[in-house]
């Protein structure tokens, strides 16, 4: 038996490493043409704002970062227990409103209904409840949502979404509240909450590029010499300015034009419709954490005070009757 000369190996390792890089190349081929040619439609997506702010998605000034991409303002509401005791399981609600005749425009420019996601932000110590803690009639109104923790670390920021906003303008967060009494670095008190919540697709992807449920305008001021459409493309709008330089300001299918070849437009002038009829909004909120051995020492407060005035009264009554039998005498 011959043993395979250096040269035939190294022959052997260089046709096999040409056929790694053309099979990688060819991948990536595929999923760069497969994107171009059949690009998924966008919804509202609270795990982008992990990109964007990967470590909380409040910024410093009190906004949460799903503004960033969903720039329409928008109503959105969180429903809490005034107050909760230690190691329960509550519910908060959050609304997410909108009409729901209302139609978006997709990633590949047709019309189709809007999802909704959200950001519910809990104190730290707080949690979703584990699904052998949740009571059935409250499992009812979960369904069979999927709550993801902003962070591994994180377990008190939960995100949720994309979901139909057809069958999900209320969503139902099952809440375990931490105990004090096992953790002694929580305490008990009042404790704020923070709620973000969309519908419907940004108008700014995370790195900063318009999606097609945005509206163009002019680069430049100039005349429009030139507008080229193809369908399930999109538009190219040629605007020659007053130099003689021509910039070409692309448009995605979804947005309408609303110029015309020939026209003159201003820097800045809007060049398709607004097609966006979704948004953002949030909410803040606070809830209790409540002693129930302070309960109990308030309706004893409470008890007392009722004793002590009815003897008060009882006294009074007392004095009464001897004055009024002093006065007989």
């Amino acid at each position: 038996m011959r043993t395979p000369s250096f040269l035939n190996l190294l022959r052997m390792s260089q046709q096999v490493a040409v056929k790694l890089t053309i099979l990688v190349v060819a991948t990536v081929a595929v999923f760069l043409t497969s994107d171009l040619i059949a690009p998924q439609s966008a919804g509202a997506y609270p795990f982008w704002a992990q990109e964007t702010a990967p470590e909380t998605p409040r910024e410093a000034t009190g906004r949460i970062v799903c503004a960033n991409c969903h720039l329409a303002e928008k109503p959105a509401e969180v429903e809490l227990p005034m107050s909760v005791a230690p190691d329960t399981v509550f519910e908060a609600v959050v609304k997410i409103p909108y009409d729901l005749n209302s139609q978006q425009v997709l990633g590949d420019g047709s019309q189709g209904g809007l999802n909704v996601g959200a950001v519910l932000m809990l104190p730290e110590g707080f949690k979703i409840a584990p699904p052998d803690r949740i009571p059935e009639e409250m499992q009812e109104k979960v369904g069979g949502l999927y709550f993801q923790s902003y962070t591994a670390d994180q377990e008190n920021v939960v995100i949720v979404g994309p979901l139909p906003g057809e069958q999900y303008q209320e969503i139902t967060f099952p809440v375990l509240s931490p105990d004090p009494k096992t953790d002694k670095n929580l305490h008990f008190g009042k404790y704020p909450v923070h709620l973000g919540a969309n519908r419907g697709r940004g108008q700014l992807y995370p790195t900063g590029a318009k999606s097609n449920n945005n509206v163009f305008t002019a680069p430049v001021a100039g005349t429009i010499s030139d507008i080229t459409e193809e369908a399930g493309v999109g538009a190219t709008v040629t605007i020659t300015a007053a130099d003689g330089k021509t910039v070409v300001e692309n448009i995605p299918v979804g947005p309408e034009l609303i110029v015309t070849a020939g026209q003159t437009v201003e820097a800045g002038q809007e060049l398709t419709t607004n097609p966006n009829v979704g948004g953002f909004g949030q909410e803040d909120s606070e809830i209790v954490l409540q002693d129930p051995a302070r309960i109990k020492w308030l309706l004893l407060f409470f008890v007392g005070i009722a004793l002590s005035q009815m003897f008060l009264a009882l006294k009074k009554k007392q004095i009464e009757r001897v004055q009024a039998a002093e006065m007989n005498i």
